[in-house]
């Protein structure tokens, strides 16, 4: 059984909804400015945000451990299953012909939330990998370094998993549909700016570890971790 936390259950919902409203809310829109060392950039608006969810996950290994980790990746993944599914149903419901308002707005939501089942796949995979695998490195890195360095772990541990990320959901959603050329600069103009993410607030997630671990009285070290993520238990 696991120790009851005060906190825990909020740092999942944060998770969740940054999840679900990135995946939901951002990808419609492409975004164009211009940025200091990159010039004039586009990326999808999903993408400012969705860091925060590699932010989240850093915390919950840090603090609660990786088996505790490894349970929100898994609400994450459900909850994204579920949007995805109920997407699906929403619009593939017939629209009352009686009602001439939901007969303009059946267009703009299937704008909005029919972005087809290779975009849908290849985020939900990328998601499951990505995550899995920060939450691994950042676990394994914590008992390398003695618990030391946090600034370095976090950051490695998002190269990695944001690299595989990236390398899994852009060719499975575009793959064939946008030319390599153009795969390999969003895909990395996307890497960098949610690395450059992670180090901007660095700060702020060494005040949350201090904070949770000082009021929760945990610093989990994996040492005995079973660190498959087809499971529940430790």
């Amino acid at each position: 059984m696991h120790r009851a936390f005060r906190y825990y259950d909020l740092i999942m919902g944060a998770f969740v909804a940054v999840l679900l409203c990135s995946n939901l809310i951002g990808p419609a829109k492409v975004v164009e400015l211009k940025l200091p060392f990159f010039g004039l950039t586009q990326f999808g608006a999903g993408n400012l945000f969705f860091p925060l969810s590699y932010i989240f996950g850093d915390i919950l290994t840090e603090v609660y451990g990786y088996a505790l980790s490894r349970r929100v990746i898994w609400t994450g993944f459900a909850a994204m299953l579920f949007a995805t599914f109920m997407a699906w149903v929403v619009l593939a419901l017939p629209v009352s012909a009686r009602e001439p308002f939901s007969l303009q707005l059946q267009p703009a939501l299937e704008l909005c939330f029919g972005g087809g089942w290779r975009i849908a796949l290849g985020s939900i995979i990328a998601f499951w990998i990505g995550d899995f695998l920060n939450s691994y490195v950042l676990a394994k890195l914590k008992i390398r370094t003695q618990g030391k360095h946090l600034w370095l772990r976090v950051v490695s541990s998002t190269m990695l998993g944001q690299a595989v990320d990236s390398l899994v959901f852009y060719p499975l959603a575009f793959g064939g549909l946008w030319t390599a050329d153009t795969l390999g600069r969003v895909m990395l103009t996307n890497w960098s700016f949610k690395v450059l993410v992670e180090i901007a607030m660095i700060p702020f997630t060494y005040w949350v570890c201090a904070f949770l671990k000082q009021a929760e009285g945990v610093d989990k070290y994996d040492t005995d971790t079973h660190f498959t993520p087809f499971t529940l238990e430790d």
